[in-house]
């Protein structure tokens, strides 16, 4: 019989917590459709449930099982290859001028209201934002920028932290598409200025939707939140520029498809307590947090986002609309040859350029290429007898 190949696997998966305390986690808290196809996803990610394919090596024969991937974009196994075949794309798109990283972040005291109306309050959030950057061009640049905003809702203890990631590039179209002016220097709008304007149209998209009703509410208690929240400073940062077009995708790279936490974060699961690690940013240095597992669960599910919601979205001259027309013309203006479109990559071709690892070589003899032999239905890879070690 032909030997199978394994993969090893990290020791703890969000996948086995899940294992063996969801059931605890149910007798404390009631679970909602949209949580239920998320952890079933989850559970199932990359086993026979999911179905799959076998490879044979075209020279000693060796089979390889590859089961197949859920492709929910909560699960942390799932963002590699969507995140890399995102920014080859990007890569078309990226000047070679200054990009600023912008934060916008809600405050705290909108949590309970953005959790249970999570699409509205998104929208809302990205709407204040990318007005204001827009506002902004057109005041300070007479001209329209180009950026990017992506979605992140938690901090790293996993808890609700709602904030938009932007990517602005270092200049504006102006004049019809007929001039290119750069932000000077290390400089693009003030934080102050930014954060009054943010909270300004925040607010007034929030009271838009107590009037239409979108968002019931009992009028005192909309005023006094209304009050505590003009009293706050809200918190918007511009940070250091980046200079470098493969930087900038590095940059990006931190930022897109990423998930509440990572495989990699989680360190132990024991007696019924989760051990992981949090960046400290305030002490600069990099913790250990042990919470329960049913804990662990509900902070996680925290960050379920409402179906079809996009959490990456384009703004001004890169808006999906004309952004082939904009990028052309910004190119032009900044004396650019057209950019030239690169074919899309393989998965063998991705997975080599991420591990160093090619999935066609078979790692039994090191001499044969693995070659797809046959699919494996959901319904055979659920048998006993098939059960065989998931390759990533």
């Amino acid at each position: 019989m032909s030997p199978l190949i394994a993969v090893k696997k990290p020791t703890v998966e969000i996948a086995h917590i899940l294992q063996k305390h969801l059931e605890d986690y149910k007798r404390q808290y009631r679970l909602g459709s949209e949580h239920r196809k998320i952890l079933s996803d989850l559970l199932n990610c990359r086993t026979a449930k999911m179905g799959g394919r076998v490879d044979r090596c075209d020279t000693c024969g060796s089979l390889r099982i590859a089961y197949h991937s859920c492709r929910n974009r909560h699960c942390p196994k799932c963002q590699h290859m969507p995140r890399e075949r995102w920014l080859a794309k990007r890569q078309e798109e990226i000047l070679p001028v200054n990009y600023f990283h912008v934060v916008f972040t809600l405050p705290h005291e909108l949590n309970a209201v953005i959790l249970n109306h999570k699409r509205l309050m998104l929208n809302c959030l990205f709407a204040a934002a990318s007005q204001t950057l827009l506002r902004f061009g057109k005041n300070e640049m007479s001209g329209t920028p180009g950026f990017l905003a992506i979605l992140h809702t938690w901090d790293q203890t996993l808890k609700a932290h709602f904030h938009l990631h932007c990517l602005v590039a270092g200049g504006v179209v102006a004049d019809n598409a007929k001039r290119w002016i750069a932000f000077k220097g290390n400089y693009l709008f003030n934080q102050r200025a930014l954060s009054l304007v943010f909270r300004g149209k925040f607010m007034q998209l929030l009271h838009r939707a107590c009037q239409s009703e979108k968002l019931k509410c009992e009028r005192e208690w909309y005023q006094s939140l209304k009050n505590t929240l003009f009293a706050k400073n809200w918190v918007v940062s511009v940070r250091d520029p980046v200079k470098d077009p493969q930087q900038v995708l590095d940059y990006l790279a931190r930022y897109t498809h990423r998930v509440a936490i990572a495989n990699s974060r989680i360190q132990s699961l024991q007696d019924g307590r989760v051990t992981f690690s949090a960046k400290n940013r305030k002490k600069n240095r990099t913790e250990s947090i042990t919470i329960s597992a049913v804990e662990f669960i509900r902070r996680f599910l925290l960050h379920r986002l409402p179906t079809g919601l996009v959490r990456i979205r384009h703004y001004g001259f890169l808006a999906n609309r004309n952004r082939k027309a904009h990028l052309s013309a910004a190119r032009v203006l900044l004396g650019l040859a057209p950019a030239s479109p690169s074919a899309p990559a393989s998965v063998e071709e991705l997975m080599e350029r991420l591990t160093g690892i090619d999935l066609t070589a078979c790692p039994c003899c090191h001499q044969g290429k693995m070659r797809f032999l046959a699919e494996i239905p959901n319904y055979w890879a659920r048998a006993p007898t098939r059960q065989a070690v998931c390759a990533g």
